[in-house]
């Protein structure tokens, strides 16, 4: 491992604890700070993405191979959910989704440092392949920002719901914007996720291996729903309940797919 892995490593831990304490010091004491500056949270998400992406890429830099254990592709696909939080942060007032992408990510990072070796393959990957896993770590990182901001959607109807208009509620958009930005999401997701499935079919070898034959399942089942719950909201107005619950059952399934033979052959059978 290379001397820089460990600095880089503690700078992005440190830069996404500051963003999501100051994002939290918004929500739990308005009146100490009534605006949350998002130059200030774009800064430090920015500082910890660089310093994050530097430890993935010095940490397998110097191997010939590539270790794809669990714990080690986590903070990949962290890195590509922050990214893809922060473009979001740009154009939309999500800043609450960083209060639960950030810890994660932390504790993707503190966990990849901590466990040991897992399963490689060669370093040398087709530039096919690579738009695969480019595509494949887009789609998951969009779709589970969607998967966050429907849940979020869920909290802030039941607020309503209950007449609780104080508090989180007062931080949140309008109802109509979290249901636009949660559909927006699943677009975006649903693009890159058809990309990942299709270059699969072509780059990836080995189709009928037991563990692709799992990822290709769920996530092909994860974009079934994704794709009704498009067609529900075109035809028929879907939205609510119905849309936080098809939402939540996509991600769920693209998890199995993503993560599912991961966890249980690592973890569960070692």
């Amino acid at each position: 491992m290379s001397s820089i892995t460990p600095l880089v490593n503690g700078l992005a831990i440190v830069s996404y604890m500051v963003a999501a304490i100051y994002q939290g010091m918004f929500l739990i004491n308005k009146q100490a700070l009534t605006s949350p500056n998002r130059s200030i949270l774009l800064a430090f998400g920015v500082i910890g993405l660089i310093a994050h992406g530097i430890g993935i890429y010095t940490s397998v830099s110097e191997m010939a191979t590539i270790d794809l254990s669990f714990f080690r592709v986590a903070p990949v696909i962290f890195w590509f959910i922050v990214l893809a939080s922060l473009m979001e942060l740009v154009r939309r007032p999500v800043n609450n989704l960083l209060l639960v992408v950030l810890p994660l990510a932390i504790v993707s990072i503190i966990t990849s440092i901590i466990n040991t070796p897992g399963p490689t393959v060669e370093t040398q990957l087709s530039s096919g392949l690579f738009s695969h896993l480019i595509s494949s770590f887009l789609a998951f990182s969009f779709m589970t920002i969607a998967a966050i901001q429907a849940l979020t959607l869920a909290i802030q109807e039941r607020l309503l719901k209950h007449h609780h208009i104080g508090g989180l509620l007062q931080a949140l958009p309008p109802l109509q914007t979290m249901e636009h930005i949660l559909f927006e999401l699943i677009w975006v997701g649903m693009v890159l996720l058809t990309l990942s499935l299709s270059s699969g079919v072509f780059f990836v070898e080995d189709l009928s291996d037991q563990n692709l034959i799992h990822k290709i399942f769920f996530s092909f089942l994860g974009w079934v729903m994704f794709a009704v719950l498009l067609w529900g909201r075109h035809q028929n107005g879907w939205r609510g309940k119905t849309a936080i619950r098809w939402t939540i059952g996509g991600f769920v399934a693209l998890v199995l797919g993503y993560f599912g033979s991961k966890f249980v052959l690592e973890l569960l059978l070692q």
